[in-house]
């Protein structure tokens, strides 16, 4: 579970899996933050959207080591990151488009792989962050059906628009986590179809390495109770949740997955079978460096003085300079007269902090 409690008697400490960081450190107190994801890919950018996924993984991995310093082990304060969100772009009337990189698959593509390098860092030993990239996979609406949705695709249109972004994060930057989807696709929960994590992740892009462990898969938030109570696939909790751990999701963001005890004594899988998820979550908390003395993990060096440091504010405001679309009104597209000199922004969004901060802050 998300949310892992102390295993006092091997000395592991408590771990809680869920941070975000998708236009810089999100819900964890001070941080810089950058353009909203949507306006980082109006950069077209790539070099300045490593810049920034350095910069924000300097951060996130500053304020972890110092919550652990002070024995804070909560939420946002781990060193594994729901970010980036590859999801394509295509219907505005979409809640969390603002979260994308756009509708085109190349550009994602290109973005994400990006990010998801920055995040990880390039220690030949020890992973810096943990990158998520989400939701696998086609969901992007229609936003009040997304818990019971199926989204039934062409194939040439999900291998040409919806999955080659998600390829290219595993295959190109060696993501070592993926974040499943609330819906359907093709008739199977995404968070719990063999075709999507089996057959096409671990089989065909070869996520998790030659020896299947280096990659764990994450449900939604609470997913994993859609798989009964909405998809209607199977009846129980027990069996949502062991048929999300056979299809090869390791991770339950929710409350679903304590079941797994039942689940077990009632024959619907087998300890081995969570002995293998287990053995892929930890083996990514041992390339965090989550067991080693501080002092023999690079990343534990960075200081915290360096979250909202000046040059991070300056990347920031770089980012936000070229995030700005210009739109020329040639033939009169737009509703404005040729001899307008000014526009005035108004509104309670106008210098609303909350929404100036944007989702995930």
């Amino acid at each position: 579970v998300y949310d892992a409690p102390a295993i006092e008697r091997l000395g592991v400490p408590a771990y809680n899996w869920w941070n975000e960081c998708l236009h810089g450190v999100g819900r964890a107190g001070l941080a810089t933050v950058f353009p909203q994801a949507i306006g980082l890919a109006a950069t077209w950018n790539t070099e300045l959207m490593a810049q920034f996924a350095t910069a924000t993984s300097d951060e996130a991995r500053a304020k972890h080591h110092e919550m652990s310093r002070r024995g804070i082990r909560h939420i946002y304060t781990g060193l594994t990151f729901w970010s980036p969100n590859i999801n394509i772009f295509r219907d505005p009337r979409w809640g969390r488009g603002q979260e994308t990189y756009g509708e085109d698959p190349y550009l994602t593509a290109q973005m994400g792989v990006v990010f998801v390098n920055g995040l990880q860092g390039d220690d030949p030993v020890y992973l810096k962050l943990v990158a998520t990239p989400k939701h696998y996979a086609v969901h992007s609406g229609p936003e009040l059906e997304r818990h019971r949705f199926d989204a039934v695709v062409d194939e040439r249109v999900k291998r040409d628009t919806y999955l080659p972004a998600f390829e290219a994060c595993v295959k190109e930057g060696k993501a070592v986590s993926i974040m499943g989807a609330y819906n359907r696709v093709d008739g199977e929960p995404a968070c719990a179809s063999p075709t999507l994590l089996q057959k096409i992740l671990r089989e065909e892009w070869g996520f998790g390495g030659p020896d299947g462990l280096d990659g764990y898969v994450v449900s939604d938030c609470w997913a994993i109770i859609d798989v009964y109570e909405h998809h209607k696939v199977v009846d129980t909790p027990e069996e949502a949740a062991a048929l999300a751990v056979k299809s090869g999701c390791e991770l339950n963001c929710g409350s679903t997955y304590p079941a797994l005890l039942d689940a077990v004594k009632q024959g619907l899988l087998t300890e081995a079978e969570i002995d293998l998820a287990v053995t892929r979550l930890f083996t990514a908390r041992f390339r965090l460096g989550m067991f080693d003395p501080p002092e023999q993990v690079p990343y534990a060096q960075i200081p915290y003085e360096i979250i909202d440091a000046p040059h991070h504010r300056a990347l920031a405001l770089q980012a936000a300079r070229e995030s700005m679309v210009l739109l020329k009104n040639e033939n009169n597209l737009l509703p404005l007269p040729k001899d307008l000199g000014s526009v005035a922004v108004v509104g309670s969004n106008a210098d609303h902090l909350s929404v100036l901060l944007g989702n995930y802050n």
